[in-house]
């Protein structure tokens, strides 16, 4: 029997959004293309929806922890005043910059390691709630290093401050931790 053009049509655009989603969690870290769809699952972590990650929020028995990298600071003609761009994330979460990257210096991997050891008092088991924005590797590749160093808490909320937004949920101004040779403001 032969269906009509219409129907084949609708039966592959119905297939594509299944596979679309399907995203292969790789052995490694993702080197490249951050902005990417991401996989669904992180093996050692546990991945939460928005709905989880508000409970958990609202329980305030776990650390968010926001890893969007900055923005690079363009070149810039003499005198030009370069203003970062605001960051508004996840209220009480703390920003730790440019740790998703699938290789980091070991200057920023001693910073990542030793900025999550003090966010949790040493407490390897500690619910850390590792995000960025949706479909961003960054999050993913920060939360599968600390699994890799033995945090046994870690969860990965995928929809990062997107679909928080998006669910009409609160956040606020964040300004991100010195990285290693910054000096606060």
């Amino acid at each position: 029997m032969t269906r009509p053009l219409g129907a084949a049509v609708g039966l592959v655009l119905l297939s594509l959004p299944a596979f679309a989603e399907t995203v292969p969690e790789p052995e490694g870290f993702r080197m490249e293309a951050y902005g990417a769809p991401v996989p669904a699952t992180l093996a050692g972590a546990r991945v939460v929806s928005t709905e989880e990650a508000e409970l958990l929020w609202r329980q305030g028995n776990a650390i968010f922890v926001d890893v969007l990298p900055l923005t690079p600071k363009p070149e810039l003609p003499e005198g030009t005043v370069w203003q970062e761009e605001k960051r508004f994330d996840i209220p009480g979460s703390i920003w730790l910059p440019d740790v998703g990257y699938g290789a980091l210096t070991p200057e920023m991997e001693a910073w990542y390691r030793e900025g999550l050891q003090a966010l949790t008092a040493g407490d390897k088991s500690r619910a850390l709630v590792i995000y960025c924005k949706a479909d961003c590797w960054m999050s993913w590749n920060a939360a599968k290093r600390a699994v890799n160093w033995g945090f046994s808490g870690i969860v990965w909320y995928p929809g990062g401050t997107d679909d928080w937004e998006a669910a009409g949920l609160p956040v606020e101004e964040r300004a991100p931790e010195p990285r290693p040779g910054e000096v606060s403001d």
